[in-house]
């Protein structure tokens, strides 16, 4: 009976384009994803979109001329009779791709000009993904191809109809004029600014709220966090907004989805397609293992919480840990996606947590604990952005002396003189030969209140020299914490050297450990989160809320927000906010997020460059010579080196690809949209710094590509250098421990004499415990992977995204470009005498590596590779 019914549907169907297509004159084929398809064949949908095409309600598609108005519709471009998609039911889909190839003939001659733009109409039960449509044999014009890459939803969703463009790319006011009004009507309909209460996940609605999702004031005391962004105590970038209701304690709250709901309100076009989900479902148990810390807080081994030794640690990677049978553990399968977990819950016998073995101790289980490794890092390792050139000895603090009291540090000349290789302390100034990782102001006006918890932790400052190999020695390491009688008194400081043997060798190693923690929650609250994810979320909202996706800056800033809203929604929900990962598994605790926002009052967009940041960090000099216009004073700073070389190709690409659109400064601002994304950017994204003077005016062509380079390289370069390194790095935890739990022990205390008789046990009991490193590293391994449909820098995931050749080929140059660096990247890598391109632990310096030769769509943990976008 079901085959009758088909055979009924698709008879049907092929009766009722046969008159079409003998009086067609456009041919058109549509790429496209069913549903049912995407949705593990839903077998509903199928049957009822079958219903609906048997009904004669399918897919239509009307032609929109470009260059032919009709008077009776506002002098728009007119609009041709609609035309079906074909054997909808019989179509085969692709079984590698899930895509679908339909054919659609179109009645269009001549005397309606040339079609420049389409409107779709989805007459089915359920959505589908609109990925192409190409149209043959288009009088005057034979082929025109639209790039929708687009969810189209039941006409019922919408209130305005779905309207695709052609790949053609047009300044405002260069629109045909049949085109410009639909083109101002799409984004109104995006801005959706008259749209009132919760959002739904057919809207396609961009626009801004402030973080005041993170608590949950309905859970109680805490659970509540502060509101991020919208005043001057704590400012912040702008999210997207989702109408949730309000909390029920405190109307300025946003309510929460429940934990284990992936469900957050984005732009149904910025969410993660079938393949990035499932990938990222199927990793997802790491993000979300909070849920089974009441559960498994006794599980591991005989000493719960701790690991005993190096060798436990290595356990991890080599064995795995056994995981109890527990109705608790069932009772959480049960309630989790099919995917999800699948790891922590697994009934079959098999160990818990085998991870996969981190490349900092591939090849040596014991490099990482050298000074050599310990300074490379800083230079190649996953938080490569903060080192700083000493300007003045001792260091100097900039806290407020009238709160603070006076933070000078107390490492004297005589702390570091004799490891300075002959020079004095000022001569090593002067020569540029001195270095600081300096994470004292940032923390130390938090430290109490962290230190008042379970955590304990200093404030550090560790200073290095430059040596005439290249590598940096490290040379002093000052811990301190706030003076016991008062901020107003200043700090207490420890200053600790180098040793190798003995307990003083011990005391440094766990020295180094609390400058690591430091460094660690400082990557991901700031380096990694704030300086990428949270600040370029503005960009994606005002570029689709204000420039056409027609407009030339659109193409070639789209490409670059890719995803980046769906993670940070994703990050909101499980790791950002109060008890979630972060929290969990970094030291500052409930604090992180507050911390990042005091961050944001000196973030400045235009030092968020490459070459501004080395400049203003003095790890680099003006020098006109020098390609950039300036010189490192590390040369083998691998950062730093591959960094320039990116950062050149990027700008070289934006300079000719503006130039194309913008012959002068004037069409700059005379583009009406153009201004309109940097007013919003500037007086709503990033609102809260809208009087800043330093921002660009956007009144010259030289303002827009800086802009639009910097844009892209902290969307993909930056973003890849300060995250794909995570799990390579920091899956192995001793590297880079991310809480402390007990200061530094004192002579004549069990924790001292614990130190002299098992140094291993006694560090590791200072550091992220058990549980907190299989959560923390856990959640590191799903976001270092590329996921299997990364589109990397230097590649477009449509090759037909303009029609404009120049464009085309001065893409293709900046692709030339980009495989050429990776040769040299090899090439350097390969250099004995760079010794900082693989260091101790022989591990090549690949973050940085394009990876646009790749098109194998492999992903996965590779430690190289520059994705497009903040994308996980």
């Amino acid at each position: 009976m079901l085959h009758g019914f088909f055979d009924a549907i698709t008879g049907k169907h092929h009766e009722h384009h046969e008159a079409t297509k003998s009086s067609a004159t456009v041919k058109g084929s549509v790429l496209l994803m069913k549903k049912n398809v995407l949705d593990f064949n839903d077998f509903n949908a199928s049957l009822l979109d079958g219903l609906h095409e048997f009904l004669g309600k399918g897919v239509s598609f009307q032609l929109v001329s470009a260059t032919v108005a009709d008077p009776h519709n506002g002098n728009k471009g007119k609009i041709g009779p609609p035309a079906y998609l074909e054997e909808w039911i019989t179509t085969m889909t692709s079984v590698a791709t899930g895509e679908t190839k339909f054919t659609v003939h179109f009645s269009w001659d001549e005397s309606q000009g040339v079609p420049g733009a389409i409107i779709v109409k989805n007459n089915h039960h359920s959505a589908f993904y609109l990925k192409t449509i190409t149209l043959e044999g288009v009088p005057n014009k034979e082929h025109i191809h639209f790039v929708c890459n687009s969810w189209v939803y039941p006409v019922d969703k919408y209130k305005y109809d779905r309207i695709f463009f052609a790949n053609d790319t047009y300044l405002p006011s260069k629109t045909p004029e049949p085109l410009k009004r639909y083109r101002e009507e799409e984004l109104v309909h995006l801005r959706g600014d008259d749209v009132t209460g919760e959002l739904k996940e057919h809207d396609r609605i961009y626009n801004y709220a402030y973080y005041n999702d993170l608590g949950n004031p309905d859970k109680g005391q805490d659970y509540a966090r502060p509101i991020l962004g919208g005043s001057q105590e704590q400012p912040y970038p702008r999210r997207g907004r989702t109408g949730r209701h309000p909390t029920k304690t405190d109307p300025n709250y946003e309510s929460r989805l429940p934990l284990l709901s992936l469900d957050i309100y984005v732009p149904r076009d910025e969410r993660f397609g079938h393949l990035k989900m499932s990938d990222f479902l199927a990793y997802a148990l790491k993000s979300l293992t909070q849920s089974l810390l009441p559960t498994l807080s006794a599980v591991f081994d005989t000493t719960p919480m701790e690991f005993d030794s190096f060798k436990d640690v290595l356990q991890l990677y080599e064995g795995g840990l056994p995981i109890p049978q527990s109705p608790e553990l069932d009772e959480i399968r049960s309630h989790l996606p099919f995917e999800m977990l699948k790891e922590l819950v697994r009934t079959d016998g098999e160990r818990v947590l085998k991870l996969p073995l981190p490349q900092v101790i591939q090849e040596d289980r014991n490099a990482w604990r050298t000074d050599e490794e310990f300074g490379r890092e800083m230079l190649a390792g996953v938080n490569p952005v903060i080192i700083s050139r000493l300007q003045e000895f001792p260091p100097v603090s900039k806290l407020d002396p009238k709160v603070y009291g006076d933070h000078t540090s107390s490492i004297k000349a005589s702390h570091i003189e004799k490891n300075l290789e002959g020079l004095t302390v000022q001569k090593a100034l002067k020569e540029n030969k001195l270095f600081i990782l300096d994470h004292h102001d940032a923390l130390m006006p938090y430290l109490r209140r962290i230190n008042s918890g379970s955590n304990k932790i200093y404030a550090s400052r560790t200073l290095l020299l430059l040596k005439d190999d290249g590598t940096l020695k490290p040379l002093v390491i000052e811990l301190s914490l706030p003076h016991p009688d008062g901020d107003q008194h200043g700090a207490v400081n420890r200053v600790y050297t180098p040793a190798e043997q003995g307990v003083e060798g011990s005391i440094w190693q766990l020295a180094k450990a609390y400058a690591c923690v430091n460094d660690s929650g400082y990557h991901q609250l700031i380096s990694h989160w704030l300086n990428t994810h949270a600040v370029i979320e503005p960009f994606v909202i005002a570029t689709n809320r204000q420039l056409s996706a027609v407009h030339p800056v659109y193409k070639l800033l789209s490409p670059h927000y890719r995803d980046t809203m769906n993670i940070n929604a994703l990050a909101r929900q499980t790791l950002i906010n109060a008890g979630g990962v972060l929290e969990s598994t970094v030291f500052p605790g409930k604090y992180a997020m507050e911390m990042s926002s005091v961050v944001y009052k000196s973030w400045k967009l235009t030092e968020q460059g490459l070459p501004d940041d080395l400049l203003k960090r003095g790890v680099a000099v003006e020098d006109p010579a020098n390609p950039n216009k300036l010189r490192l004073l590390i040369k083998d700073y691998p950062f730093a080196v591959d960094g320039l070389a990116i950062w050149s190709a990027i700008e070289a690409w934006v300079t000719e690809y503006c130039s194309i659109y913008y012959s002068n400064d004037a069409a700059i601002r005379a583009d009406v949209e153009l201004q309109a994304w940097w007013k919003e950017v500037r007086e709503v994204g990033h609102g809260d710094k809208k009087d800043e003077d330093w921002w660009p005016k956007m009144q010259t062509l030289a303002e827009l590509t800086k802009t639009c380079t910097t844009i892209i390289w902290v969307a993909s370069a930056l973003h890849a250098a300060v995250n794909f390194g995570q799990y390579p790095y920091a899956g192995y935890l001793p590297n880079r421990p991310t809480i402390s739990r007990r200061f530094m022990p004192e002579p004549g205390t069990p924790e001292y004499h614990e130190l002299e008789k098992n140094p291993d046990l006694a560090f590791l009991k200072t550091i992220t415990s058990q549980f907190q490193t299989i959560l923390g590293v856990s959640l590191i391994e799903v976001l270092s992977r590329h996921s299997s449909d990364e589109v990397y820098l230097g590649q477009r995931d449509s090759p037909e995204w303009t029609t404009d050749r120049s464009a085309l080929e001065a893409f293709e140059r900046f692709s030339h470009k980009l495989i050429e660096i990776e040769n040299r990247i090899i090439s350097m890598n390969q250099d004995a005498s760079l010794r900082n391109r693989t260091g101790p632990v022989k591990m090549p310096y690949t973050l940085l590596y394009p990876n646009v030769s790749d098109l194998t769509g492999v992903g996965g943990l590779t430690g190289r590779g520059i994705p497009n976008s903040v994308s996980i």
